[in-house]
């Protein structure tokens, strides 16, 4: 989830391919938005009025907020498969989004049905997008 304190907007990137945008001083949904799959994070920029979801497809969604109740993606960036948790340095506009590669997942058991994948060791790396 990120905020856009100014116009009183957050940006929550969902499980289902889409971001929606609820203006919480009202409790009203303004829109939703296709994103990637397997969001983790979302981030705002309020310099530039952008918002971003990081994708563990692959992906970086960047939104614009060209009003406080009309957004519109503009961009999907190519990322690495497993880049979804996102930072935001507000400062130099950079984008930090951390990834490693995946190996197979574990076996299933009681406890973990589905189990997530494997990391690979050493494959941990930080990816750094700006423009």
């Amino acid at each position: 989830m990120a905020i856009d304190r100014k116009h009183h907007r957050l940006l929550i990137g969902c499980s289902n391919k889409l971001a929606a945008v609820v203006d919480y001083e009202h409790g009203k949904l303004v829109t939703t938005l296709p994103v990637g799959s397997g969001v983790d994070g979302s981030a705002f920029d309020p310099a530039t009025g952008l918002g971003f979801t990081s994708n563990g497809e692959g992906t970086l969604t960047v939104i614009k907020e060209e009003s406080p109740d009309h957004f519109s993606v503009v961009e999907t960036v190519p990322t690495r498969k497993s880049a979804r948790t996102i930072a935001l340095d507000e400062k130099t506009h950079t984008l930090f989004l951390s990834a490693a590669e995946l190996g197979p997942p574990p076996a299933p058991t009681a406890d973990q049905p589905h189990p997530r994948s494997s990391i690979v060791p050493g494959s941990f790396e930080v990816l750094v997008v700006r423009r």
